[in-house]
């Protein structure tokens, strides 16, 4: 049997830490003109990717998992604009959220012609950093290393807004050089 004394003590202490967890709340996504965090996790070769390490280009960081249909039809899209951009100027870094290797690597080899930068989130780290509570959930990044526009969600009405979004944060060569070039 515990002592009184100590029971009160842990009880006061297990409120201190629930007090403290619910006032941290979960974090805010960044909104346009913020600084994202920099750390995205390590891509498939085992090479940490960061924000700040693409700078200079436009950066495309979407949140995704192998149960999301909007999410499987989105990252197809993603790829062929980025191939049709290209990698100099745009990058594309997919963030698997929480899932099961195997599904991960299920979705990779079913879009292995895509070129995206393949991440694996199984902790959740990187996607409570973001303050990802919806799939997909897209960062389009300025060349500069500032968020530029947030979507939540993907339709096939959504992607006009999504290519005159990225296409006018691209250098204006860019945008003049043939497609893939």
């Amino acid at each position: 049997m515990m002592p009184s004394r100590l029971r009160g003590l842990l009880a006061m202490l297990l409120l201190a830490v629930v007090a403290t967890v619910a006032a941290a709340g979960p974090h805010p996504q960044p909104k346009p003109g913020e600084i994202p965090p920099n750390a995205l996790g390590k891509d498939r070769e085992g090479n940490e990717q960061t924000v700040s390490q693409h700078r200079g280009k436009v950066v495309i960081v979407t949140f995704w998992a192998s149960w999301c249909a909007p999410c499987r039809r989105e990252l197809p899209v993603l790829g062929q604009f980025q191939r049709a951009v290209g990698k100099d100027a745009l990058e594309v870094i997919a963030i698997n959220v929480k899932e099961p290797r195997k599904d991960y690597l299920g979705v990779i080899r079913a879009n292995k012609d895509l070129g995206l930068t393949w991440v694996h989130d199984s902790s959740g780290a990187t996607s409570v950093r973001y303050g990802v509570q919806a799939l997909p959930n897209m960062f389009i990044i300025d060349r500069e290393g500032k968020v530029a526009h947030v979507h939540r969600g993907y339709s096939e009405q959504s992607l006009p807004v999504i290519i005159r979004e990225i296409s006018a944060l691209l250098p204006p060569e860019v945008l003049q050089r043939p497609a893939g070039g």
